[in-house]
């Protein structure tokens, strides 16, 4: 009796296990958008705002896949606008109708790097630890194919820049050790000059040197929502366009 009642446990896990497996849609592309507010998006709210694309959904703050509209992220809700990513996943679903695209928005508008390690807090939240939930909790759907990064405004100082390198290095080792993937596509993007100093821009720029399967994008050219900091919507939108570029150069190389 113990013996069968031990098959049939057996089964039904195994039968458990491959109803799971069968969840998740391999053209289901996740991607983690992380950072400080400009990956969080703070342009204003336009026209294009709430245009819907049936292959792009965001993981909203319950956890639910919804139809991706800005804003995208929920960091500070009475400022949160326009962000890279819908930008982004429109130009990685150019020229492909196979693929969904799974934002998981977990960016913190004023953060520092400092506070993207386990266990820190940050106004309402854990960057970091939360962003390891949300992803994971996303993969039960589809699969993770790479990691946005947008920060550095809050460390483009002396002392900040002074030590960025060796924890972005950290950090990138941290998220590929817990999504169980040592190559997993990671691409950090230029904070934008506006005519301030931009020195944390050539620790982000050195990146790819240090790490592999890496990339950075560049600001040049965009604009700013005329606040000094924060990019408009058409530029924050072009940058989400650099940012795929990138990502599909780091997917096609993974490839070979």
């Amino acid at each position: 009796m113990k013996k069968l009642l031990l098959l049939l446990l057996m089964f039904t896990s195994s039968l458990s296990f491959a109803q799971s497996k069968k969840k998740v849609d391999n053209n289901f592309h996740i991607y983690l958008l992380v950072g400080q507010s400009n990956m969080a998006g703070r342009a204003p709210i336009d026209s294009m705002s709430k245009e819907t694309n049936t292959q792009i959904v965001m993981l909203d703050k319950n956890g639910n896949w919804v139809p991706a509209t800005d804003p995208v992220h929920f960091d500070k809700p009475s400022v949160a606008g326009v962000g890279p990513g819908i930008g982004f996943a429109k130009e990685m679903i150019k020229d492909n109708r196979k693929i969904k695209i799974g934002l998981v928005p977990c960016a913190w508008g004023g953060s520092s790097i400092k506070v993207w390690e386990p266990d820190s807090a940050y106004m309402t939240g854990h960057p970091y630890d939360d962003a390891i939930e949300r992803t994971r909790l996303a993969m039960q759907s589809g699969v993770l194919k790479g990691i946005l990064w947008h920060q550095g405004e809050s460390d483009n100082n002396p002392q900040g820049v002074q030590y960025y390198m060796d924890r972005v290095k950290i950090l990138i080792a941290r998220f590929r050790a817990a999504f169980g993937n040592p190559e997993l596509p990671f691409v950090a993007g230029e904070i934008g000059s506006f005519g301030k100093n931009t020195r944390i821009n050539k620790i982000l720029d050195a990146i790819p040197d240090q790490v592999a399967n890496t990339a950075t994008v560049s600001a040049e050219g965009l604009t700013d929502k005329g606040d000094q900091t924060h990019f408009d919507a058409a530029s924050a939108r072009e940058l989400g366009k650099r940012y795929a570029i990138a990502m599909k150069k780091l997917l096609a190389g993974s490839k070979k």
